[in-house]
């Protein structure tokens, strides 16, 4: 294409940014990148589950309360083992702190990597039926020992 294209071919998405970055780091192993990139596919899928919620009957109540005493919705559920299972495998993560589990869940052994991750997999669930905004809230930490 010309240059003068009201498109611009040369993108820069947040996964592109992440990989370059990545490759940029000293020392860096490609871990963090592989991590991040997974986090991001599971929000992807969050989303998606969310548009779709109505059609897959992914509205309503689950059924319990969660251990910040919310009650739990369906797109709860899924949302929090869409994360579960993206970060688990990524083989970056040791152990999984999520709003939605009482206990961390550790990260099987064959699988395991060097960050910690606490999430709150679907923030602001609550606010769904009345499009406020909603978001997947993260943070990463790297393990100090080798235990």
């Amino acid at each position: 294409m010309s240059d003068q294209s009201a498109f611009d071919t040369d993108v820069w998405t947040l996964t592109r940014f992440v990989m370059e970055t990545g490759r940029q780091a000293k020392g860096a192993t490609g871990e963090l990148t592989q991590l991040i990139n997974s986090i991001l596919t599971a929000v992807k899928a969050i989303s998606s589950a969310v548009r779709k919620a109505g059609l897959a009957h992914l509205q309503g109540i689950a059924g319990h309360i969660n251990v910040t005493g919310d009650e739990v919705k369906k797109l709860d559920v899924l949302s929090n083992d869409l994360v579960i299972n993206m970060l688990q495998a990524s083989y970056s993560t040791c152990v999984l702190v999520s709003e939605e589990n009482k206990e961390a869940i550790i990260t099987p052994p064959e699988k395991r990597g060097k960050y910690v991750v606490c999430f709150d997999p679907l923030d602001g669930s609550s606010n769904i039926d009345c499009l406020a905004p909603i978001g997947t809230i993260f943070a990463i930490y790297k393990k100090n020992r080798t235990e």
